[in-house]
């Protein structure tokens, strides 16, 4: 463009002293009009050039150096240190403050998500800090690729999220997901863990949790109901047979007497024979002494009842023994 307009200008520079209006060869006119092209030409290589420095001010290369590498491993390593530390702190207070352990414990997953959250926008935006185009164009490309091979990871992460929104259970309380039942551990991005009462680690998908019913004992308080079964003979003393039942669950050690206390008796057919199925409703005030109570109302119970001769130990065995059958 720059040698068309020098070779049109020395061209002109030589027919223009040519032109006079008295005896010239060409007009005013034409000299004119020539004049406005040689303008128009220069404006439009200024609008090239312009638009050329645009270009080259918007493409600037991002710089992906081993400084930006270093210090984004170092704050990760220290994010994950704090993360930990601060996790572990706050369980130790849990265990340590009784009353406030199901409060405590539910801010764990909270700090645990948006800690990391906001450890990759830093990470991302602060120390890496790409251009938007290459943050667009790599989101998208990573979109499409964990659209395709990471469905039920992406199904489990919005799963986490839901439930830390939406709260069925927090971490503490007890819980039955299926045939889990047990204490909520920890609430994860993947998976809550739930511990059960033979002390094993039940790792559930949080995409199956969201999908299914899930029944919460204590629904964040530290007391829960506990029931405690007996099948007893049907010509027993019932008046008699309750008060024991009553008493022995007022005077446990576990029981959480702001709630009320229960006796039920109901009739069922085993095996051709009818039973009595006596249960026994109490409230203990911690969730953690659910078994250690239904144990101490079994011993206590049935050494009342054995002692009271209310119930025979022939009678205990014709019992178990129905049990199991119908078992």
């Amino acid at each position: 463009m720059i040698h068309r307009i020098i070779f049109l200008t020395f061209f002109l520079s030589l027919i223009i002293p040519l032109c006079n209006t008295n005896t010239g060869l060409f007009s005013q006119e034409i000299q004119d009009s020539v004049k406005s092209t040689i303008q128009m030409a220069e404006k439009s290589e200024q609008k090239a050039k312009g638009s050329q420095s645009i270009i080259n001010q918007g493409s600037k290369i991002w710089e992906f150096t081993i400084s930006k590498v270093f210090w984004s491993i170092i704050v990760f390593v220290v994010a994950l240190v704090l993360v930990k530390y601060i996790t572990r702190l706050l369980e130790t207070l849990a265990e340590r403050w009784t009353s406030f352990r199901l409060a405590i414990k539910s801010i764990i997953p909270v700090i645990r998500i948006f800690g990391w959250t906001t450890v990759l926008y830093l990470i991302i935006a602060g120390i890496l800090a790409p251009p938007i185009e290459t943050i667009f164009a790599v989101t998208a490309s990573a979109g499409i690729a964990v659209g395709f091979a990471s469905q039920d990871i992406l199904k489990n992460i919005f799963g986490g999220i839901m439930i830390l929104f939406d709260r069925p259970f927090q971490v503490g309380d007890k819980i039955q997901i299926g045939q889990h039942y047990g204490e909520v551990r920890s609430i994860g991005l993947r998976t809550v863990r739930i511990v059960t009462p033979d002390d094993s680690l039940v790792s559930v998908p949080n995409s199956e949790i969201v999908n299914q019913s899930v029944s919460n004992a204590n629904s964040g308080e530290s007391n829960c109901q506990v029931v405690a079964e007996f099948y007893l003979p049907p010509d027993i003393d019932l008046s008699r047979t309750k008060l024991i039942a009553y008493r022995a669950a007022a005077v446990s050690r576990y029981v959480y007497l702001n709630k009320p206390i229960s006796v039920i008796m109901k009739n069922e057919i085993h095996e051709g024979r009818s039973l009595l199925k006596m249960r026994v409703k109490a409230y203990v005030f911690d969730i953690r002494f659910e078994f250690p109570f239904m144990s101490e109302m079994t011993e206590t119970v049935i050494g009342e009842l054995l002692s009271s001769q209310l119930i025979a130990p022939d009678q205990l065995n014709l019992i178990s023994q129905s049990k199991i059958l119908r078992d």
